[in-house]
């Protein structure tokens, strides 16, 4: 099985065995994203991500095509590949789109989850707080993104797993552009009294709080200025 790409004039084909791979640039880059760590309008070089990866030029490729496809990376005619830099319109749409889903997946998620997925999100929680005690900022800022994607993976919808993932890495983007130091990861206590209500039950409650957390992350922005930064790729990319 093939799939077949473009980018500009050239053909880009992957064969099943070159995907893990790319799936690998594409996993590395979406937690870096998410961790804060690669910041909006960072230039993705493509010889530093083959340095970065031992890959060739088109599996790099490739892999850039499939973050572009979910909104992680901007292709730019004759520019190249660029990290994702949301406008404030962008950022209201996101916001706006996360508050019309998030809520009632959650009271859905409380209303109809089982064992394993109250299991799943308190080992999560638990990660968080580690992660909180051993002020391992990183950790917290990407655990704090997953939770909202891991309430979609235990609702068992793949559909708006993706869009969910989707939305928590450009809000992670805005977050990294627009945030304060209150606002670069989510508050403490507030996916606890999430988990607390989808334990209980209580869909109301649990879609009350999720709406009033997103709220929280949302005026906590600063959109009068931006804080674009230019890590050093290859260091930041390269498997520990």
């Amino acid at each position: 099985m093939q799939k077949h790409q473009t980018w500009g004039s050239q053909s880009l084909i992957a064969s099943d065995a070159s995907l893990d791979d790319e799936q690998k640039i594409v996993d590395r880059i979406y937690n870096a994203v998410l961790q804060q760590t690669l910041a909006p309008n960072t230039k993705l070089s493509e010889a530093a991500i083959c340095e970065s990866f031992g890959v060739g030029r088109m599996k790099a490729r490739r892999a850039l095509l499939l973050l572009a496809s979910q909104g992680i990376v901007d292709l730019r005619s004759n520019r190249g590949a660029f990290i994702a830099c949301p406008s404030q319109r962008e950022a209201d749409e996101v916001f706006e789109a996360r508050i019309h889903i998030e809520p009632s997946l959650t009271a859905q998620v409380a209303n109809e989850v089982g064992d394993d997925g109250l299991q799943t999100l308190a080992s999560h929680i638990e990660e968080e707080k580690t992660a909180r005690r051993g002020q391992d900022q990183q950790a917290i800022i990407r655990l704090s993104g997953e939770f909202h994607v891991l309430v979609a993976t235990v609702s068992g919808n793949s559909l708006l797993t993706r869009t969910l993932r989707e939305l928590v890495t450009r809000t992670s983007l805005i977050v990294a552009l627009f945030g304060s130091g209150d606002s670069s990861c989510c508050r403490e206590d507030e996916h606890v009294r999430i988990l607390d209500a989808i334990r209980d039950g209580d869909g109301a409650l649990a879609a009350q709080l999720a709406r009033e957390h997103l709220e929280h992350i949302r005026l906590s922005l600063d959109f009068r200025q931006a804080k674009p930064t230019e890590p050093d790729l290859v260091s930041l990319l390269r498997a520990p």
